[in-house]
């Protein structure tokens, strides 16, 4: 695959020594088409903090180029400078910062000292200047908390003010969402890059768990042909590489300054969306 668009992959941190073996495995797997990142997520209010650590660690020691996701629900100022020291004298240079999820049944967000991502930027500046890439969250069908489509804008823009270099959107299946997104956010004055997130399609009732939960939008049309597939899981495999894969296609068309695939730390169907990519 060419050096343009740059592509990233995103794992989540395994809880069991085989999910560590396999993410290795899936890991080398995807090296063939050159990230320029990995990024591992973190749980909601902290819950997979040193799955996140350890997975970023050795990512690094292997000369991997890893981002670690921040969450601030629930952190404390001490804690987080703790967190941001630790990255730095590893070595990290790159970070995603995120408001984060509420753990269920909590009063997380108002125990602890960030109520936003724009806070959490602001603070990853102040204690260590440009020492990381820092990528924030963007919803190109706004985020589910949002009350209007003109506050999720201008939640955007204060990321990008308090210091934010990129941004990583939630997946979407509308290519005009996104183009709309970058224009809009090119209305305001941000001429970062704003990078679309891709998830594949392998399984339409996990895929509509998580985009009901999410607030992204599947098409009328595509949850009514994956539906009609059924149990067929080579069918919904197959129509959900043709569909992402068009939709990359066009992106990439479109001027998107790369793809972050949401791996769901498996290897194939991210791969074979960029195989198709690169074949062309």
């Amino acid at each position: 695959m060419s050096a343009s668009p740059n592509i990233s992959f995103e794992f989540f941190p395994p809880r069991t020594p085989e999910g560590v073996d396999k993410l290795r495995v899936v890991r080398r797997e995807l090296s063939r088409f050159a990230p320029e990142f990995y990024s591992v997520t973190f749980g909601a209010g902290g819950s997979t903090r040193e799955g996140t650590l350890a997975a970023v660690t050795e990512m690094h020691n292997e000369q991997v180029a890893a981002a670690p996701h921040l969450s601030c629900v629930g952190a404390s100022h001490a804690e987080m400078r703790e967190t941001l020291r630790h990255y730095r004298e590893l070595g990290v240079r790159r970070m995603v910062a995120l408001r984060g999820d509420l753990p269920s049944g909590t009063g997380a967000l108002a125990r602890g000292d960030f109520r936003y991502a724009r806070e959490l930027v602001e603070f990853v500046r102040a204690e260590t200047g440009d020492w990381f890439t820092v990528e924030v969250a963007a919803y190109p069908e706004f985020h589910p908390q949002a009350r209007s489509p003109a506050e999720d804008m201008a939640n955007l823009v204060a990321k990008f003010r308090a210091g934010a270099d990129s941004a990583i959107t939630q997946y979407f299946y509308n290519a005009d969402a996104y183009f709309r997104l970058v224009d809009e956010a090119r209305a305001q004055g941000i001429d970062a890059p704003i990078v679309p997130g891709i998830m594949p399609i392998t399984n339409y009732t996990q895929l509509a768990r998580f985009s009901d939960g999410c607030g992204a939008e599947i098409p009328r049309w595509i949850r009514l042909k994956l539906a009609a597939y059924g149990d067929d899981v080579a069918a919904i495999r197959s129509f959900g590489l043709d569909v992402v894969s068009t939709l990359c296609e066009r992106l990439i068309a479109g001027g998107a300054p790369g793809l972050h695939f949401y791996t769901l730390n498996q290897s194939g169907p991210a791969g074979a969306i960029c195989d198709r990519i690169a074949a062309g």
